[in-house]
């Protein structure tokens, strides 16, 4: 059984609303930016950039839009405005493949770069920057492989369990369904939380998404609008789009 959507909390649209979270002992927020803040560190976690994507697709001759490396940065400056962060930690596939790196795609990275120079960046590599490569050096931006430690938490891209830290990951874009009366269902990116660990969903535009099945103890935070909240236990569901 999926939740009704028309039992789920009504949110202005003029307001953005986290979903507050205690995991490994901190207070967090997730965003409805499809982030994850802490506040007690000042850090931004965001998981599956994919900058380039599209360009790596229209380079093997598929017509699809331009535009999405602008709309991920546009939205990451808004982010960092809204949140005034310390620390960004990328966990994971910030260039989509070699393809990406044209001169329009690195130009723009080396612009948004520079409008946030003070702050403090790392890349968790994941399966995409293995193939990618890692960021041009000029972004400053720190590489590091997986489990990152930082505090209590084990900054990761593939979902995985850790003996001694809570996992934050990406990798799987999870997506869950609500189920309305007839048959009206709504396909939503989440936040999913199970155990030790929480899978962040895909920050990037153009990204697909993993319909989540349900499990025992697997919560699920849906993300709609400018809200982000609890969903009751039975919702998920499943489909691939890494």
């Amino acid at each position: 059984m999926f939740p009704d959507i028309w039992d789920t909390p009504s949110v202005p649209s003029d307001v953005s609303t986290a979903c507050p979270v205690d995991w490994a002992g901190e207070s967090l927020e997730l965003l409805p930016e499809r982030a994850l803040w802490w506040p007690a560190r000042r850090t931004l976690f965001i998981a599956d950039l994919h900058i380039g994507k599209a360009a790596t697709y229209r380079a093997l001759g598929q017509p699809v839009p331009g535009g999405t490396t602008q709309e991920n940065l546009d939205r990451l400056d808004a982010l960092i405005a809204r949140h005034a962060p310390a620390a960004l930690i990328f966990l994971g596939d910030f260039l989509h493949a070699a393809q990406a790196r044209t001169p329009q795609v690195l130009a723009a990275l080396q612009a948004w770069r520079a409008a946030h120079g003070a702050l403090a960046m790392t890349l968790v590599r994941g399966n995409h920057d293995s193939r990618a490569g890692d960021p041009p050096t000029a972004l400053d931006i720190a590489v590091v492989d997986e489990p990152h430690l930082l505090g209590p938490f084990a900054c990761c891209h593939h979902p995985q369990t850790h003996p001694t830290h809570f996992v934050l990951a990406g990798h799987l874009h999870p997506v869950c369904s609500l189920q309305g009366r007839g048959r009206d269902r709504l396909r939503l990116p989440c936040f999913v939380q199970e155990g030790g660990q929480a899978i962040l969903p895909a920050f990037g535009e153009f990204t697909g998404g993993w319909q989540v099945p349900v499990g025992p103890g697997r919560r699920f935070y849906g993300v709609g609008g400018d809200a982000v909240w609890a969903l009751p236990e039975a919702a998920g569901a499943g489909g691939v789009g890494r």
